[in-house]
């Protein structure tokens, strides 16, 4: 996972206090289950963690979950509303999974089959990304170019086309912008400099490390987590949901 630069706004706040509360809700486990062997529950405890270590990574998950949920209900609209066409799947879905991402970042295209596969797999499936160029000038105006596509209901075909092209650099940009027709250059667009800003701000309340990072429901997975822990998160937001 590409970490976040000066470009954009590194962890801290409540990223910062969410990620601190969850590590030291594992060192509190671990010492309860085998600083103390004595005592009957911690046995019992230790035992049953033996028996099935999952125990200990549900119990993270699902403190995870519980503290970032207050953010996710208070930005939930921002969050998974689409810049205009920068969405794929379901109009009228059922789930929807956020993906901030970077077109210069080597792990967000490594993600791209996985969300590709679950797009074709899942009909009830809506996939917002979310502009988070953090990896130079030449991340910014890919974001900015198909911000300028979306706008023109022409996303998909920038998105894929540069994608495709490979990293963002001048000849791949500009190849992007003509498979999407739109001019070469960023056009200094107010709207799309606020959702970038937008975007950085979101992605700092989220605890962002870097890119990708994906939101599904009230789970918030940073980095390529690949296509079962995605589905897993989808699973359980329809659950939660239905």
């Amino acid at each position: 996972m590409n970490e976040l630069t000066p470009t954009a706004p590194r962890r801290g706040g409540l990223g910062a206090a969410i990620a601190g509360g969850i590590i030291g809700a594992v060192i509190t486990a671990a010492l309860l289950i085998f600083a103390l062997p004595d005592m009957l529950s911690s046995r019992i405890v230790r035992q049953g963690l033996l028996a099935d270590p999952k125990i200990l990574s549900d119990a993270v998950d699902a403190l995870r979950d519980a503290q970032y949920a207050p953010v996710l209900a208070s930005n939930r609209a921002a969050i998974e509303t689409p810049f205009a066409s920068s969405w794929k799947g379901a109009p009228k879905a059922d789930v929807t999974l956020v993906e901030f991402f970077d077109y210069a970042c080597p792990y967000c295209k490594a993600s791209n089959p996985s969300v590709d596969r679950l797009l074709k797999e899942d009909k009830g499936l809506r996939v917002v990304y979310r502009e988070l160029p953090i990896l130079g000038p030449d991340s910014v105006t890919a974001a900015r170019l198909s911000l300028e596509a979306s706008k023109l209901g022409r996303f998909a075909k920038f998105h894929d086309t540069l994608w495709a092209a490979g990293r963002p650099a001048p000849n791949t940009i500009a190849a992007a912008a003509q498979a999407a027709a739109i001019p070469a250059k960023p056009n200094g667009d107010p709207e799309i400099e606020a959702e970038l800003k937008r975007n950085y701000q979101l992605a700092g309340q989220l605890g962002a490390t870097g890119t990708p990072l994906f939101v599904i429901g009230d789970r918030v997975l940073n980095g390529a987590v690949g296509y079962d822990a995605l589905k897993q998160a989808i699973d359980a937001a329809r659950k939660k949901a239905s």
